[in-house]
């Protein structure tokens, strides 16, 4: 048995609007799956499919309080296209953003809700990624999250160092999964995070109990107005257990 990443979940105050910024950003189709949830995808896309990591925006009056453990890395394929993305995304209400980066070669923006997102410079190991070159995830020990994450997906890890850790689907398509070591703690709920699927004909409760024997264990709060299945990764990250499809 194993997961894949499907997606990423981020709150929002006006998940529509904000998911009307995205789709722009990256050129990817709207659709809402019920009031208050906003979801995007590549055009033509068929779900699940591994060459995109898809964005589900759902409504919360929560908010955003300190810099989000979760975000995503813009892919550009040059000098002027980075400089060209960076001024559209202006125009499209993003604005720079210090979380203390210092003199580095991509651009840290925020979006109109202030979740921080990086348009890096042009790199050639995200030449084939899509727009989404990189779902990024600070953390204390990269290590250890891509032995954890490793194990809970079948996508292959390529990097591991003290510093960081990388993964992308066996496929060879779509974004990567990179694990960055940062001195930030965790401080409440992320309000941006992962949601995995096991695959079709996989048992649920199976694969709940084999994901909480790599590490994994369930937060504490009230359950009885949701249907999937929420965890934390070691470092106490949520991430949503979908049913198999």
């Amino acid at each position: 048995m194993a997961t894949r990443l499907v997606q990423i979940n981020m709150k929002a105050h006006d998940d529509a609007a904000l998911g009307r910024f995205w789709a722009e950003v990256l050129g990817w189709g709207v659709d809402s799956e019920a009031p208050g949830v906003t979801n995007l995808e590549p055009e033509g896309f068929t779900y699940p499919d591994p060459a995109a990591v898809c964005i589900d925006l759902v409504a919360s009056p929560e908010p955003k309080t300190v810099k989000n453990r979760v975000h995503l890395d813009l892919a550009t394929t040059s000098p002027a296209h980075h400089e060209e993305l960076v001024a559209r995304l202006k125009d499209l209400g993003a604005t720079l953003a210090d979380v203390g980066q210092g003199d580095v070669p991509w651009t840290v923006m925020a979006d109109p809700e202030g979740n921080e997102f990086c348009v890096l410079e042009p790199r050639p190991v995200y030449r084939d990624t899509g727009p989404i070159a990189a779902v990024v995830v600070d953390c204390a020990d990269p290590r250890e999250m891509a032995r954890f994450w490793g194990e809970a997906m079948d996508w292959t890890v390529h990097e591991v160092t003290d510093d960081q850790a990388t993964m992308r689907s066996a496929q060879g398509v779509g974004p990567y999964l990179e694990f960055i070591r940062t001195p930030d703690a965790k401080s409440g709920w992320n309000r941006v995070h992962l949601d995995v699927r096991p695959y079709p004909g996989d048992d649920l409760a199976a694969e709940e109990a084999r994901l909480r024997a790599l590490g994994a264990t369930a937060p504490d709060f009230d359950r009885s107005a949701i249907h999937w299945t929420v965890l934390a990764d070691p470092e106490g990250n949520e991430f949503c257990l979908l049913s198999p499809s």
